[in-house]
């Protein structure tokens, strides 16, 4: 989850609303790739999720990370909720898993040393205290009652809110984790291009990341519960954003549709102020209830822009946000899938030609039906494995493409960060296949061996 924005002043103009999007423009040269990931962490003797507070809690690997490698401490209420270091930041989703937002980086080579340092530093801090962390899209086992909230305000408004909107939000702020990365783009063309290939292809990035088959301690019937826990947790912020496929579509519209989202909080000196399901309309005009009178900053906006939860998200740049947690190799893949896909032109103008003759019923079956199948899902006579062939292969020629070294020249490119995707489009397993066989083959359905076979 997003930490507080801060700087900017009123607004005081419409017009600034997308301004605000379209100052994201860059030129190809200062594209960056930002790589996010989550991961639960749990005691190694009881299989429990981490408490806050105590001799083993997120507090104590905070703690040491803070202490051991240099971080630097970000606190709310005197809690100790995060670190940042050299443009990256450790936070805290809702139930305690541990997100790590990467700096802003140029190539996969990079993304995938930070992350491996990362997941040393955090191992390294663990493994003293009798912790251990692991990558997967829903947590296998624990139940709501086993997983605590985290001490941060914008948690606590969520959580009383979210029931009212939908059925899974709770799951989803405590039971689930995610893979994202965040992209450039350089012009409003650019972004429009890059949104619809990203909402469209959005279902392949969930079947090939599918890992959260277990849920509440057996098989859920899913190879990606977490896919399928937010298609049920608010319609006016998640979804597919049919709009974004419009004739038009372009910063104005994206604004158009915020300000439709309903709020959340606003923050103020530290707090977050109540503002759920209130209008940011509203408070353009100073009308609303949770601060009468008072209007806007950008800061106010940048807030607003991280309630909304659609499988691709814009802001500044934009979040690719269908993938489930999951292995260190798939950490690294899903930044190299993205960027293979969008950051090349040719690859880019190859990834439309594969979606662009979907209407807006067959995108949103291929988001069920991704959830529950995975690579085997089909949708109108057309296989999500024969789809994601070809993406990944559109993908390998986008890095190919890109050229970008790593190891000191020693590798030519960054294709070889596919090859956990590769395995999957020859073997037809996704990491949710791989685990239901080990559940019905040499775990005899005993899911607490998924904590020894599958952790960092």
């Amino acid at each position: 989850m997003s930490i507080p924005q801060t700087g900017g002043g009123p607004i005081e103009h419409h017009d600034q609303l997308a301004e605000y999007l379209a100052s994201g423009c860059k030129p190809k040269a200062d594209w960056r790739i930002g790589t996010e990931h989550e991961k639960f962490g749990y005691c190694k003797d009881t299989h429990k999720p981490l408490p806050y507070t105590g001799e083993r809690s997120i507090e104590a690997v905070l703690s040491g990370l803070r202490d051991r490698f240099g971080w630097s401490p970000v606190t709310e209420g005197g809690f100790l909720i995060g670190l940042e270091k050299d443009g990256a930041n450790v936070s805290l989703e809702p139930g305690g898993a541990l997100e790590l937002s990467g700096g802003m980086l140029e190539t996969i080579h990079q993304t995938c040393d930070e992350v491996n340092v990362h997941l040393a530093e955090v191992k390294s801090v663990a493994d003293e205290i009798g912790v251990g962390f692991i990558g997967l899209g829903a947590a296998p086992e624990w139940s709501h009652d086993d997983v605590g909230l985290m001490p941060k305000g914008r948690y606590k408004l969520m959580d009383a809110y979210v029931d009212k909107v939908g059925t899974s939000g709770k799951m989803m702020m405590r039971r689930t984790c995610t893979v994202q990365v965040n992209l450039d783009f350089s012009t409003e063309a650019d972004m429009i291009q890059k949104m619809r290939v990203a909402i469209a292809l959005q279902p392949v990035a969930t079947a090939l990341f599918a890992n959260s088959p277990f849920f509440d301690g057996k098989p859920n019937g899913h190879k990606s519960w977490r896919a399928r826990i937010w298609r049920h947790l608010d319609d006016a912020r998640t979804g597919m954003l049919p709009f974004v496929f419009d004739e038009g579509f372009g910063f104005e519209r994206y604004v158009e549709y915020m300000l439709d989202v309903p709020m959340y909080f606003v923050y103020r000196d530290g707090k977050y102020i109540d503002a759920l399901g209130q209008s940011f309309r509203d408070f353009l005009v100073g009308k609303l209830p949770a601060l009468p009178g008072e209007t806007p900053t950008m800061s106010d906006w940048a807030d607003h822009l991280t309630t909304a939860f659609p499988e691709a998200r814009l802001k500044k740049f934009i979040e690719m946000r269908g993938a489930d947690g999951g292995p260190w190799r798939r950490l690294c893949a899903m930044p190299a899938f993205w960027v293979g896909l969008t950051y090349d032109q040719e690859a880019l103008d190859a990834a439309w030609d594969l979606c662009k003759d979907w209407d807006e019923d067959t995108r949103n079956q291929w988001r069920v039906e991704a959830s529950i199948h995975g690579l085997q899902a089909k949708v109108n006579g057309q296989s999500m494995h024969d789809i994601a062939r070809e993406a990944v292969n559109i993908a390998e020629i986008g890095l190919r493409n890109r050229a970008m070294p790593g190891a000191g020249g020693m590798v030519p490119d960054e294709t070889h960060f596919l090859n956990a995707l590769k395995e999957s489009i020859e073997t037809g397993k996704t990491p949710a296949d791989e685990l239901l066989e080990d559940y019905h083959g040499k775990w005899n359905g005993d899911l607490s061996r998924i904590y020894g076979d599958y952790s960092y």
